[in-house]
Protein backbone atom coordinates (compact mmCIF):
# COMPACT_ATOMS: atom_id res chain seq x y z
CA UNK A 1 0.00 0.00 0.00
CA UNK A 2 1.11 3.53 -0.75
CA UNK A 3 -0.24 6.76 0.69
CA UNK A 4 -0.32 9.88 -1.46
CA UNK A 5 -0.18 13.28 0.23
CA UNK A 6 -1.30 16.32 -1.77
CA UNK A 7 -0.79 20.02 -1.22
CA UNK A 8 -0.98 23.31 -3.10
CA UNK A 9 -4.69 23.82 -3.59
CA UNK A 10 -6.43 27.04 -2.70
CA UNK A 11 -8.34 30.05 -3.93
CA UNK A 12 -6.97 31.93 -6.91
CA UNK A 13 -8.25 34.62 -9.26
CA UNK A 14 -8.91 33.83 -12.90
CA UNK A 15 -5.69 34.04 -14.88
CA UNK A 16 -3.59 33.07 -11.89
CA UNK A 17 -1.48 29.99 -11.24
CA UNK A 18 -1.21 27.16 -8.74
CA UNK A 19 1.27 24.33 -8.34
CA UNK A 20 -0.08 21.10 -6.88
CA UNK A 21 2.27 18.60 -5.26
CA UNK A 22 1.86 14.90 -4.56
CA UNK A 23 4.35 13.03 -2.39
CA UNK A 24 4.42 9.32 -1.60
CA UNK A 25 4.45 8.02 1.95
CA UNK A 26 5.96 4.60 2.56
CA UNK A 27 7.05 3.92 -1.01
CA UNK A 28 8.74 5.65 -3.91
CA UNK A 29 7.18 6.50 -7.27
CA UNK A 30 10.04 4.93 -9.22
CA UNK A 31 7.93 2.13 -10.66
CA UNK A 32 4.51 3.80 -10.83
CA UNK A 33 2.30 5.40 -13.40
CA UNK A 34 1.00 8.70 -11.98
CA UNK A 35 -2.13 10.63 -12.83
CA UNK A 36 -4.03 13.75 -11.85
CA UNK A 37 -7.83 13.74 -11.87
CA UNK A 38 -10.39 16.35 -10.90
CA UNK A 39 -14.00 16.31 -9.82
CA UNK A 40 -16.36 19.27 -9.83
CA UNK A 41 -19.56 19.26 -7.73
CA UNK A 42 -22.18 17.02 -9.31
CA UNK A 43 -19.75 15.80 -12.00
CA UNK A 44 -17.87 12.57 -12.63
CA UNK A 45 -14.19 12.37 -11.80
CA UNK A 46 -12.28 13.24 -14.98
CA UNK A 47 -8.75 12.69 -16.20
CA UNK A 48 -6.43 15.72 -16.32
CA UNK A 49 -2.82 14.59 -16.84
CA UNK A 50 -0.52 11.60 -16.35
CA UNK A 51 3.15 10.65 -16.45
CA UNK A 52 4.98 7.34 -16.57
CA UNK A 53 7.77 7.41 -13.98
CA UNK A 54 9.79 4.91 -15.99
CA UNK A 55 9.72 6.66 -19.38
CA UNK A 56 8.81 10.26 -18.55
CA UNK A 57 6.07 10.22 -21.18
CA UNK A 58 3.29 12.67 -20.38
CA UNK A 59 -0.36 12.72 -21.32
CA UNK A 60 -3.02 15.43 -21.09
CA UNK A 61 -6.70 15.84 -21.67
CA UNK A 62 -7.29 18.22 -24.58
CA UNK A 63 -8.83 20.95 -22.44
CA UNK A 64 -5.62 21.58 -20.45
CA UNK A 65 -2.93 21.15 -23.13
CA UNK A 66 -0.67 24.18 -23.08
CA UNK A 67 -2.16 25.29 -19.77
CA UNK A 68 -1.18 22.56 -17.29
CA UNK A 69 2.16 20.77 -16.99
CA UNK A 70 2.79 17.52 -15.13
CA UNK A 71 6.31 16.83 -13.89
CA UNK A 72 8.23 14.62 -11.49
CA UNK A 73 11.22 14.89 -9.16
CA UNK A 74 12.97 11.61 -8.40
CA UNK A 75 15.02 12.99 -5.51
CA UNK A 76 11.96 14.38 -3.73
CA UNK A 77 9.74 11.44 -4.69
CA UNK A 78 7.11 13.91 -5.83
CA UNK A 79 4.89 14.63 -8.80
CA UNK A 80 3.60 18.11 -9.62
CA UNK A 81 0.85 19.74 -11.59
CA UNK A 82 1.64 23.30 -12.64
CA UNK A 83 -1.61 25.05 -13.51
CA UNK A 84 -1.42 28.36 -15.36
CA UNK A 85 -4.04 30.71 -16.80
CA UNK A 86 -6.65 29.25 -14.51
CA UNK A 87 -10.30 29.65 -15.43
CA UNK A 88 -13.46 29.28 -13.31
CA UNK A 89 -14.23 26.01 -15.08
CA UNK A 90 -11.01 24.59 -13.60
CA UNK A 91 -12.63 24.74 -10.16
CA UNK A 92 -12.70 21.21 -8.70
CA UNK A 93 -11.21 18.87 -6.16
CA UNK A 94 -7.94 17.63 -7.65
CA UNK A 95 -6.70 14.12 -6.88
CA UNK A 96 -3.32 12.48 -7.28
CA UNK A 97 -3.47 8.82 -8.31
CA UNK A 98 -0.94 6.03 -8.84
CA UNK A 99 -0.79 2.52 -10.23
CA UNK A 100 2.17 0.12 -10.26
CA UNK A 101 4.14 -0.41 -13.47
CA UNK A 102 3.76 -2.08 -15.86
CA UNK A 103 0.53 -0.19 -16.44
CA UNK A 104 -1.80 -2.01 -18.81
CA UNK A 105 -4.93 -0.01 -18.12
CA UNK A 106 -6.43 3.12 -19.63
CA UNK A 107 -4.67 6.12 -18.08
CA UNK A 108 -7.85 8.20 -18.47
CA UNK A 109 -9.90 5.74 -16.41
CA UNK A 110 -10.01 6.41 -12.68
CA UNK A 111 -10.88 2.81 -11.85
CA UNK A 112 -7.56 1.65 -13.31
CA UNK A 113 -5.59 3.43 -10.54
CA UNK A 114 -5.26 1.63 -7.22
CA UNK A 115 -3.91 4.42 -5.00
CA UNK A 116 -5.37 7.87 -4.41
CA UNK A 117 -4.64 10.99 -2.46
CA UNK A 118 -7.20 12.74 -0.29
CA UNK A 119 -7.84 15.48 -2.83
CA UNK A 120 -7.12 19.19 -2.68
CA UNK A 121 -9.64 21.92 -3.45
CA UNK A 122 -8.89 24.36 -6.25
CA UNK A 123 -11.26 27.32 -6.54
CA UNK A 124 -10.89 29.88 -9.33
CA UNK A 125 -12.84 33.11 -8.93
CA UNK A 126 -14.04 35.29 -11.80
Amino acid sequence: QVQLVESGGGLVQAGGSLRLSCTASGRTFSRYFMGWFRQAPGKEREFVAAVSWATGNTYYTDSVKGQFTISRDNAKNSVYLQMNSLKPEDTAVYYCAADPLPFYGDYTRALDYHYWGQGTQVTVSS
